[in-house]
């Protein structure tokens, strides 16, 4: 330590003596912090408690296939008064909710935009824990446009060793046999490119098509509750649809792919040979929407304010958010966020205000 100055040496020691506790105290520690994610996950078993009567919206998952740190399978929650309802379930969305202590027992039904994997690859997991954490007494119900049949039935194969092993284990008092699974509620879209799902004096839940081909069909929704409203896109192109359902929304939640930087992917999957890889680059980058598009959306329809989900490419470090934006701020007025998982935003009644937070 020669050259340093006593008190840089006194800090060197005090950070070495302070490092030496936690080894001797890490068992005490780590049970504290499991103590304490309990005691606010027990506390927050309601997840409107203590919130604003208003429309909150978490997002639990803001990624595509190709996850990141930042953005896991696509998954966004909608807390309408006391009614909580989840749109898509990628993979991990259920440990996600359980992180922004978002009680999975206290979800009313799952909207599915569409049936790629990554939209519906945590339903299976959100259904089990939604299940034992309230002893449901009815299966999760899930909506979605024709073909939900198929992938709820699916889902419930996978998962009848499962759930029968616990009925066995925990008994049917915590694990009651009539709330396993999922139920599938599906909606027509054949004679209109729009229709209400739920229709009560405080909330309308409303589905609309948007245009994600060769899938189809693929669906939007919008949510008004007591004079808010949000609107989430679902994979799509730029879309008519979307704009019209927007009109004057408080938010809007879009996909965002980044033609620019798919591309570099592309050739560098290329450089290396990767040729499928660099296929799928050049791909998708016909059937998803532009920030720069989805910015112009919201400046035609009067956005109050603008967030990106789905995000393509992967951007784990928030240094890459403004590259992934490319021009959208100068086509669009309002206020625009990258979002990513654990984002919060609070829009209570009787106010335009929308308030933002994170709940990692």
């Amino acid at each position: 330590m020669k050259g340093l100055s006593r008190s840089a040496i006194f800090v060197i020691l005090a950070l070495a003596f302070s490092g030496v506790l936690v080894w001797i105290f890490r068992g005490a520690i780590a049970e504290r912090l499991i103590l304490r994610f309990v005691e606010r996950a027990a506390a927050t078993a309601n997840p409107a408690a203590g919130l604003p009567d208003g429309l909150h919206i978490g997002l639990c998952g803001t990624g595509s296939p190709m996850t990141d740190p930042r953005h896991s399978g696509p998954c966004t929650a909608v807390l309408a008064g006391d009614r909580l309802f989840i749109v898509d379930a990628g993979p991990g969305s259920a440990a996600t909710l359980n992180r922004m202590l978002l009680n999975p027992g206290r979800v009313e039904a799952v909207l599915l935009t569409h049936f790629h994997g990554d939209h519906v690859g945590g339903l299976g997991d959100l259904a089990l824990q939604r299940w034992v954490a309230a002893s449901a007494e009815s299966p999760l119900d899930v909506y979605g446009p024709p073909g939900v049949d198929s992938v709820v039935d699916g889902i419930n194969v996978a998962y009848a060793n499962d759930n029968d092993y616990r009925i066995a284990h925990h008994g049917e008092k915590i694990a009651p046999p009539a709330g396993r699974g999922l139920a599938a509620k599906e909606f027509s879209m054949e004679s209109a490119d729009r229709t209400v799902l739920i229709d009560s004096p405080s909330l309308k839940i409303t589905a609309f098509l948007v245009d994600h081909g060769p899938v189809k069909p693929a669906v939007g929704y919008r949510f008004d509750y007591k004079g808010r409203s949000v609107v989430i896109s679902g994979d799509t192109r730029a879309s008519a649809a979307v704009e019209r359902e927007s009109m004057k929304v408080d938010l809007l939640i879009h996909e965002g792919l980044s033609p620019r930087l798919v591309a570099l992917m592309e050739s560098g999957f290329a450089r290396h040979a990767r040729t499928a890889y660099a296929q799928v680059m050049a791909d998708i980058r016909n059937y998803h929407t532009s920030p720069e598009e989805a910015a112009e959306i919201a400046q035609r329809a009067g956005v109050r304010m603008l967030v990106f989900n789905h995000i393509v490419p992967p951007l784990p470090s928030r240094f890459l958010d403004a590259r992934f934006l490319g021009d959208a701020s100068s086509r669009y007025d309002g206020p625009i966020r990258v979002g990513v998982d654990g984002d919060w935003f609070s829009l209570p009644t009787g106010s335009t205000t929308i308030e933002v937070d994170s709940r990692p």
